[in-house]
This record gives structure tokens, C-alpha cells and sequence, in this order.
């Protein structure tokens, strides 16, 4: 498996040179566009080498990481080029496999990509000043290559560099292809993560020196510092935590660290904003996951009430803060902060239940964030607008767009029998025992979310039609604003008809390739939301070695009742 690992990373950044080598080749559109198309087959080709890895891993290995890969990079400080997965790792990989093609999908093939970013006071499309497609493709495979080496490096410092390497095309994504203020949002984004980075580099120097001390021979490699935490002192273990947490918790991202979040998501271009929520700013919960609990298990231990204070005001604060939006696109950042605070608090609630619960919501959330992010992009594309005050009514002219947006709704606010619930209720199930306050706090958390994404599936779908996005000008919007003056029933349903049609002629449902790009996330929501066993397989191994790392006893017995 160690080869397929290592192709599984060079597969996306060969695509991603050839598609920016097409792009610079090609005379104009023509470049751009077999650009796009190589990289669609490309992404496809990946999507295919990761299910192979997942029917090759073993859940019930004996070693923590399979297909372990190791080559000497810098000798003199001991680094290497070191690969390994584990269960979190594969399904994290397979997340960022399926989410995209789905992303580069909408952005080549579907109406949404014709858009202008250019157009609408929130900046809600594709590609301004008409670049096109071509060069995001490139960039969206160069960053799925770090990520999945990221994920699966063992090599502390190997996880540094990409921790700060995976910045630079997710930059170059939103500074490029953004909305009216891409560049403030880019540098905004940049700034944050490279500054936890930093302080993250503090933490990881101090840990080769603290190795060098205790077992005489300094190293970065994480089975190695993880027997290395036996014999840290507690005084010694906070500062090097806070350095990993400090970071992590920025990329997640935990309140109050989490301002970088709205703006980027608001100004990234669609496809950009699926994989920063959905993937990216998971490698803050995977890095707690990964580093902070194994390496630092009794400042984990001790520090776990911050976190826990931090992860339950997320959730009610994001939850607030999504509910006052007038953005749409803002107002999914911020529903993914209150997602966020439920991971937190699943983690650092020490439990077997909470934990994989925790790793599940990882990827169910992804599934959600992309389908809401995707959804609204049609919608925005179709409107020229994200802003909610444009919107009225669109159920009446595109129901297959209001009841696929009814769908990403659904799934955010963690309905039973999708993906989300599932997860949600794993953490609060294992998160009482020992929690029970904070269990409470979060549980508050889920009515909000139930009221802000109705608040807003109803403002934009199932009111009369209004809004300018959605009746444009002329005698379409002349008839619906007669609606107000006329008491006459007859004459009233003439207007509205009259109103109905010219909106529904301009405005326009999804097409065939619009749909067949959100069905394979349609599918997922369902599947995992009745069937989400396969994936807790994968990730249960795992979740049982980190408990045994941390060292804490889990609260809820075998039978899943309360030691």
C-alpha cells in the first residue's frame, strides 16, 4: 500500500502541473478548456486510487498507521519523508477524493460556472474579468496533493511544512477568483493560518529538543514523540500543547479565533468555499485528533475545559451570529463555526462514543457544507446576488432548486435519517457522561440551528415572489409589485401567474448537469444517514488507540451505558 500512497499524492500535482502547462499553452479559451477537462479525468482517476486504499486498509491492524512509507529528506536534523494512515487519515483522503470532481464538476461543466464573480453586491460568482476555469483546476489539484500527503504524514516537521504549504494555492483561489473583496479575505485567511503556523513551529522545536534530552537522540517522528509524552512533566507538556493548539484551533476554527472564517468563506468562489469548510478547516480537528491529544495526553487532560468553553460558545455563538446574516454565503461559515464547536466538544469529552462521533461529523460535515455551499452557488448564479433580501418565491419558479436546497438545509440542522444526525447524536450520546453541562449547552445549539435554516429556506423559497434576483426588472417585476394594491382575487392570480412565468422564463431551474453534480452528495447524506456503520469501522480503531494514548478511562461501557 506504501506505493499507492505515495501515487495517491503525486496523482493530483502531475494533474495540476499539466493543467497549468495547458492553460499557459493554450491560445484563449480553447486551452482553458482542455485544461478543465484533463482535470476533471484526473480528479476521477484519484477518486478511484482512493477507493482502492480504502479496500486495502485493515481496520483491525495491529500497527496504528499502514502503508507506511520512510525516506531520509534532512539528515541532519533527523527529518523524513515519512507516510502512514490510519483510519481518521482514509476517511478524511476519501472526503477530499469525492468533493473534488464534484467541485471542479460545477465549476467547468455547469451553468453556475458561466457566472461572473464580478456580478451582484456580494460577489457571488465564478471568475472576474473573465479568467476562466483553467487555472483554478490547477490549483484546486496542487492543493488536494498537500492535503493528502498532510493527512498522512508521520514526520512532525513533514506536517509543518505542508500545514503551511497547503496555504498557498487556497490564497491563490480566493485572491484570484474571489468576489469584490477576494484580496482583503485572501490576506485575512493567509495571516491567521501562517501565524498559527508559527506557533506551531515553536511547539514542534521545543518537542525535537525535549526527544533529544529524555531518549538521546532528537527526532521528529510521531511514534517516537508519542512514547516520548510518558515521560514529559505536565509543566513541561502545557506550553508545547498550546503551541499545537493555538494552531489547530485557528484552522478550525474555535471562537474567538475564528473571524478569518466568514470573510474567506463569503469571498472565495464556490467551489473554493467546498473545500475550505469542508476539508481544509478540517485539518485543525484532525491536528487535535493527531497531535494534541497523543503527544501531550496530560495537558490535554488538563486543558480540556478550555477547549470544552471554547467548542459549546462556538456552537451557540456561531449559531446566533448564522441566524443574522444577510449573506448566504456568510451564513454558511458560520453555521459550519457552530459545527465546528460539536466536534470540540466530542473530542475533548474523552469518550469512546464522542470520539468517533466527533471523526464521523468530520466528514458528514463536509458532505452538508459542500451540498449548501453548491446549492448556493446555483442559486447566486442564477440571481447575479447571495444576499438573502434577494430572493422570494424561488420555489414557485425552480422546485427542483428549492427542494435540493430543502435537502442541504436538512442535513445542517442534523435531521434524523441524514448523515449529520447521526454524527451530532454520537457526540452528545458520548459527550453526557462525563460533560453533561456542556452536553446541555450544545444540545440548545441544535434548536438554533433548526430556526436559522428554516428562517432562511423560507425567506428565499416559500414566500411570494419578490426580490430583484428573482423577478430582475421590467413588467415581470411591474406585476408583482400591483400584487400589493389589488383586492380582487381573479385579478390578483393574473398578476401573480403573469409574474410567475416571466420570473420562471429568466430565472430558469437546474439543469440535467447540475443535478447529476449535487446527486452524488444526495446520495451520501442518505446513505451515511441510515448506514453510517462502514465508515465508523474505519475510524473506530483509531479512536480506540487515542483513547489509550490520552489515557483516560471511557465513561460509557461496552453497552453503551454510563460506567
Amino acid at each position: 500500500m506504501s506505493a499507492l500512497l505515495l501515487v495517491i499524492i503525486l496523482v493530483p500535482l502531475v494533474g495540476a502541473a499539466v493543467c497549468g502547462a495547458l492553460v499557459r499553452a493554450g491560445a484563449g479559451p480553447k486551452g482553458d478548456t482542455t485544461a478543465k477537462t484533463v482535470g476533471f479525468v484526473v480528479s476521477l482517476v484519484e477518486l478511484v486510487l482512493v477507493a482502492v486504499v480504502w479496500a486495502m486498509f485493515v481496520p483491525a491492524a495491529p500497527t496504528r498507521f499502514q502503508g507506511e512509507l520512510s525516506v531520509a529528506w534532512i539528515p541532519a536534523f533527523g527529518t523524513r519523508f515519512a507516510l502512514g494512515i490510519d483510519g481518521i487519515a482514509l476517511v478524511m483522503i476519501a472526503l477530499l477524493a469525492v468533493l473534488v470532481p464534484i467541485v471542479i464538476a460545477y465549476t467547468s461543466f455547469t451553468r453556475s460556472s458561466e457566472a461572473s464573480a464580478a456580478t451582484g453586491r456580494g460577489g457571488t460568482g465564478r471568475f472576474p474579468d473573465g479568467r476562466g476555469a483553467g487555472g483554478f483546476v490547477a490549483l484546486m489539484l496542487s492543493l488536494q496533493g498537500i492535503l493528502v500527503a498532510l493527512f498522512a504524514a508521520t514526520d512532525v516537521f513533514l506536517f509543518y511544512v505542508l500545514f503551511e504549504v497547503m496555504l498557498v494555492p487556497m490564497y491563490f483561489i480566493i485572491g484570484r477568483f474571489g468576489g469584490a473583496r477576494r484580496q482583503y479575505a485572501a490576506v485575512k485567511f493567509f495571516l491567521y493560518s501562517f501565524l498559527g503556523g508559527l506557533l506551531m513551529l515553536g511547539s514542534i522545536i521545543g518537542i525535537y529538543v525535549a526527544s533529544g534530552t529524555r531518549l538521546g537522540q532528537a527526532s521528529f517522528d510521531w511514534t517516537t514523540l508519542q512514547h516520548l509524552a510518558a515521560q514529559l512533566p505536565l509543566s513541561t507538556q502545557i506550553p508545547l500543547f498550546l503551541g499545537f493548539f493555538a494552531a489547530f484551533a485557528i484552522k478550525a476554527p474555535l471562537v474567538p479565533l475564528h473571524t478569518w472564517l466568514p470573510d474567506a468563506g463569503a469571498e472565495a468562489p464556490i467551489g473554493g468555499g467546498v473545500i475550505l469548510v469542508g476539508v481544509l478547516d478540517k485539518v485543525g480537528v484532525f491536528g487535535f485528533l493527531r497531535y494534541c491529544l497523543p503527544l501531550f495526553p496530560l495537558a490535554s487532560q488538563s486543558l480540556a475545559p478550555l477547549a470544552l468553553v471554547l467548542s459549546v460558545i462556538g456552537v451557540i455563538y456561531g449559531a446566533l451570529l448564522a441566524a443574522m446574516q444577510t449573506d448566504m454565503k456568510r451564513f454558511v461559515s458560520y453555521t459550519s463555526i457552530a459545527h465546528f464547536g460539536f466536534i470540540g466538544l466530542g473530542i475533548f469529552a474523552f469518550s469512546q462514543q464522542a470520539l468517533a462521533g466527533s471523526s464521523l461529523y468530520m466528514v458528514n460535515h463536509g458532505i452538508s457544507t459542500a451540498m449548501l455551499f453548491l446549492v448556493v452557488g446555483m442559486l447566486a448564479a442564477r440571481g447575479g446576488s447571495s444576499r438573502i433580501a434577494d430572493y422570494g418565491g424561488v420555489g414557485r419558479i425552480a422546485p427542483v432548486l428549492s427542494g435540493l436546497f430543502l435537502v442541504a438545509g436538512l442535513t445542517t440542522l442534523s435531521l434524523p435519517g441524514t448523515n449529520s444526525f447521526v454524527s451530532e447524536f454520537l457526540v452528545l450520546l458520548g459527550a453526557w457522561p462525563r460533560e453533561p453541562v456542556y452536553t446541555v449547552i450544545a444540545t440548545v445549539g441544535m434548536i438554533f440551528a433548526a430556526l436559522y435554516v428554516l428562517w432562511v429556506f423560507q425567506r428565499t423559497m416559500t414566500r411570494p415572489l419578490r426580490g430583484e434576483a428573482v423577478l430582475g426588472g421590467g413588467p415581470g417585476a411591474a406585476s408583482a409589485a400591483a400584487l400589493g394594491g389589488v383586492s380582487d382575487g381573479g385579478l390578483r392570480d393574473m398578476l401573480e401567474d403573469d409574474a410567475s412565468a416571466r420570473a420562471r422564463a429568466r430565472f430558469g431551474d437546474l439543469t440535467g448537469r447540475e443535478i447529476g453534480v449535487l446527486a452524488p452528495l444526495v446520495l451520501l447524506i442518505f446513505l451515511l444517514g441510515f448506514f453510517p456503520q462502514p465508515v465508523l469501522d474505519i475510524v473506530n480503531p483509531a479512536v480506540s488507540a487515542t483513547m489509550s494514548e490520552v489515557g483516560v478511562a471511557d465513561p460509557v461501557g461496552p453497552n453503551g451505558v454510563a460506567r
